[in-house]
């Protein structure tokens, strides 16, 4: 029987032009798991890849108040060594539904609940190394209540007007992508229906 990380007999798999030989659980942890996969490449040579697959989907959430201040959260990432200012996001594990985790999240992170969710757009986060997916909602009518962050998560809480919220973006300090693309997607929205701001 052939070990773990060689490809075995009659197992190729078709993903698109590629063929997966074999795949090995190569690292594991509660939120994610790492495969290596041995894969006929679409030249037809034979190659690697790596495919890190997250255990939840990916939700952020641009929640604006009555005074178009958008909640924003600071945090230090460390993956990168630095404090970020996002929107909120989470993690939804496959048994919790999108707009309930979104809800849970918002409510988690800032003690925010909101009376009105729209869903502005579906994602996939870095594809090229990650089978990651995501759902960017728009959250208002906004009410406050007590944040519980999880014990991993030192959190800031600001309200900043949504115009200069953009403008954070423009001179760099708002870099998490998730954050961007659901903000440039609710001022594309905004423009296409009319509600200026």
């Amino acid at each position: 029987m052939p070990a773990d990380d060689e490809p075995r007999p009659g197992s190729s798999t078709s993903v698109g032009p590629w063929r997966r030989r074999s795949r090995r659980l190569a690292y594991e942890n509660p939120w994610i798991q790492v495969h290596h996969d041995e894969v006929t490449r679409p030249d037809g040579e034979p190659g690697i890849y790596g495919v890190v697959h997250f255990r939840t989907r990916a939700i952020g959430v641009v929640a604006i108040d009555a005074e178009d201040r958008v909640v924003l959260v600071g945090q230090h990432r460390y993956t990168l060594d630095r404090y970020t200012w996002e929107i909120p996001e989470g993690g939804v594990p496959p048994d919790e539904d999108l707009l309930a985790g979104a809800r849970r999240e918002l409510r988690e992170e800032t003690g925010c609940e909101a009376a009105a969710w729209r869903e502005i757009g579906a994602f996939d986060t870095s594809n090229s190394i990650t089978d990651e997916i995501g759902m960017l909602y728009l959250a208002t009518g906004l009410m406050d209540g007590e944040a519980a962050p999880d014990a991993t998560e030192d959190l800031v809480v600001r309200r900043i007007p949504f115009g200069e919220v953009m403008a954070m973006m423009d001179r760099g300090e708002i870099t998490d992508a998730m954050s961007q693309l659901a903000l440039e997607r609710v001022a594309r929205l905004r423009g296409v229906e009319g509600t200026g701001r």
